[in-house]
């Protein structure tokens, strides 16, 4: 359960990041490119957090790092999966359903909705009643609000 909220509040926020960060300056809209370049980032940090884990459990354990990376890495399909609503925002404009802009804007608001999402179960798995729930949930959003704040800013 741990991994699953660990990986579901990473990703979310991975891909916040990534899609406040498109940007072309002006040039033409690449959505297709885009939506591949964040599930690539997001397949890179999983793998990178799976072998993290994989090199302080064999520090500790003194275990072989091969089968505990082929162990460790699938195990951050939460990451992965939690960047897909991005992907998909991302491939409805090179669909041609929006503009990558408006995509952009979908998948923030779908992500900062996710994070509100992802605090309140947490704290409901942890016992928290409905309204501690909301509250750390509420915190949660504030990292989603936070990267659309920077985006606008810096824009």
């Amino acid at each position: 359960m741990q991994r699953l909220l660990f990986g579901g509040v990473y990703g979310t926020v991975l891909a916040s990041a990534l899609a406040a960060a498109l940007d072309h300056d002006g040039g033409p809209e690449a959505p297709g490119y885009d939506a591949v370049w964040v599930l690539l980032a997001a397949l890179a940090s999983a793998a990178a957090h799976g072998y993290a884990h994989t090199i302080a459990r064999q520090t500790a354990e003194r275990t072989g790092v091969t089968a505990s990376t082929a162990r460790s890495v699938p195990a951050e399909w939460p990451l992965l999966g939690a960047v897909l609503p991005t992907v998909a925002a991302l491939l409805g404009a090179y669909a041609g359903w929006w503009d990558e802009g408006a995509a952009i804007d979908v998948a923030l608001a779908l992500n900062t909705l996710a994070l509100f999402g992802w605090g309140y179960w947490a704290a409901r798995v942890a016992g928290r009643g409905r309204g501690a729930a909301c509250r750390v949930g509420g915190v949660d959003m504030l990292l989603g609000l936070f990267i659309i704040g920077a985006n606008v800013l810096s824009k």
